[in-house]
């Protein structure tokens, strides 16, 4: 159970009341704060719809963040996002055996945005190889957005795990068909 209320549209004072994404959970929640889950959501906005970055490219970075992290939540909602973008079922498979350092049918450039996902979540920093590659790969408009893709979410996983965000049922077999790791004594992290 959430520890804050999840908010309807009702809930909300006049100029609100067009936030985008008032079904998910974690806008429900963030909405205590109007103002503050408009401009999240105007980042997420800008990420999905008008970054340069491809689409697939970013949604492998935001499954990868979640992956490393267990977010639940995170990881289940993108998962259906990076199907609606044409994101393969084998690349979301993918992700666990380029996770375990095993072989995976992902291209060079993608295995360099999971790299940079798990880096940047793992260790705060991203090195100095693997910045070389996405450098080569992406324009710096593209590497900028990957960047801040991955800022995001990795944010955005410690907001919904502090808050301990329900995953919605609708989400549920995203987690059944594209399996998290199994996290021991690490806590739970939706």
């Amino acid at each position: 159970m959430a520890r804050v209320s999840y908010l309807s549209v009702e809930d909300l004072a006049p100029e609100y009341q067009d936030m985008p994404r008032m079904k998910s959970n974690i806008t429900r929640a963030l909405a205590h704060s109007p103002r503050g889950a408009r401009h999240k959501a105007g980042l997420g906005m800008y990420l999905r719809h008008e970054s340069r970055l491809e689409p697939r490219l970013r949604e492998l970075a935001i499954l990868q963040v979640g992956y490393t992290t267990g977010s639940e939540y995170e990881y289940a909602h993108h998962v259906d996002v990076a199907l609606s973008f044409g994101v393969s079922e084998a690349d979301i498979l993918a992700i666990a055996h380029d996770s375990a350092g095993r072989a995976s049918s992902l291209d060079p450039v993608a295995r360099a945005v999971l790299q940079a996902a798990r880096e940047m979540t793992e260790q705060l920093r991203l090195s100095d190889a693997c910045f070389a590659v996405l450098n080569a790969a992406l324009d710096a408009e593209a590497l900028i957005d990957l960047l801040i893709a991955i800022g995001e979410y990795n944010g955005m996983v410690r907001i919904m795990a502090a808050l301990e965000v329900d995953l919605e049922p609708e989400f549920q077999a995203y987690l059944e068909r594209f399996p998290l790791p199994v996290r021991a004594a690490a806590g739970d992290h939706r």
